[in-house]
């Protein structure tokens, strides 16, 4: 993000007020816009230099060459480390990453073997994606990592096999509900594991504190409280992500598939399958990640006491701080 490049003066969040549901949605349809897919190493330098001129008061006011400098590094740094992201893990990318695994788990008929490598792939995208982006003031061993990645993809792999047994069992309930329980038994894994796995990913995070600033982005120490409420409101929003993509899709294709598409061929249907999800997917993706602010603010009487008579460089009383909530 373009927070991590250094200045005395602070930029302004977003063109758009991110105190409002709307302002967050569409600074996170900015972000995640494929297009800075295309951003190449000599784009971020060139953003580096007029976010530094911007810090350092050689640009006065926010102009357009600004904000798309900002856009630039908002989708693709990370705003702590301010190294770049990996490109299948950035947030400009995340559609396009999860589309195939979003259509292998959701295909119809699909074996133990099928669904336990759907599951497998779909947990190991999320731990890669969780790492990548993840607040970086404790970073995992790999030792660690490995654990954790092992008992996510266990999780997935146990709850969609379980549910797979037990729904053909739901004998008191009609064939139609019975094929729809059984369409939306990758979304009761996807967010079980999903869930699982954000905890087990940041876990480090939530037994070390996060680190939090003051308005002037000064770092004051690692919170507990505040690493809690940053995992917990990103497992809440990976849930909100998921509902969407997970259950809208395989509703559809259950109806196309008793009308137009009955009787296609499987590419057809496939192809169709990979539509839906990914039209759900542009179309849901910032009103998830618009949920939450991605820079949260929080009393410092709601943090450790020793936070609470902080004072900045100024030497006025701290009433609040500020963290990175990760994704």
């Amino acid at each position: 993000m373009a927070s991590s490049v250094p200045g005395p003066r602070p930029l302004p969040e977003s063109r758009y007020d991110l105190s409002t549901y709307w302002g967050r949605i569409r600074h996170c349809a900015e972000i995640s816009d494929p297009s800075m897919l295309l951003t190449t190493e000599a784009d971020l330098a060139a953003a580096r230099q007029v976010i530094l001129a911007y810090r350092n008061h050689k640009i006065e006011t926010p102009t357009p060459q600004f904000w798309r400098a900002k856009k630039e590094l908002d989708s693709t740094v990370h705003p702590d480390t301010g190294e770049t992201v990996l490109l299948p893990f950035r947030m400009s990318c995340c559609v396009l990453s999860n589309l195939v695994v979003t259509a292998g788990m959701l295909t119809p008929g699909l074996g133990t073997a099928g669904t336990i490598f759907w599951q497998w792939a779909n947990q190991s995208l999320n731990v890669a994606v969780n790492s990548a982006n993840a607040n970086k003031s404790h970073r995992l061993t790999t030792t660690q990592l490995v654990t954790n990645y092992s008992a996510a993809v266990v999780a997935s792999c146990g709850v969609a096999m379980g549910l797979n047994g037990l729904v053909p069992r739901l004998t008191n309930i009609s064939a139609g509900t019975r094929l729809i329980l059984g369409r939306l038994v990758p979304f009761a894994a996807v967010v079980s594991a999903g869930i699982v796995n954000v905890f087990l990913m940041r876990g480090n995070e939530i037994r070390k504190g996060i680190a939090v600033s003051d308005e002037h982005g000064e770092v004051l120490g690692n919170s507990k409280k505040a690493a809690l409420i940053a995992v917990g409101e990103t497992a809440l929003s990976r849930i909100i992500n998921a509902t969407p993509i997970m259950v809208i899709p395989p509703l559809i294709l259950v109806k196309l598939q008793r009308g137009w598409l009955k009787g296609k061929s499987m590419g057809l249907q496939t192809a169709v399958n990979i539509g839906v999800i990914a039209v759900t997917s542009f179309a849901v993706l910032p009103f998830a990640l618009g949920v939450f602010p991605q820079k949260q603010s929080i009393h410092v009487d709601k943090l450790e006491p020793e936070f609470r008579n902080a004072k900045d460089k100024d030497g006025k009383q701290i009433s609040k701080v500020y963290f990175n909530r990760g994704i």
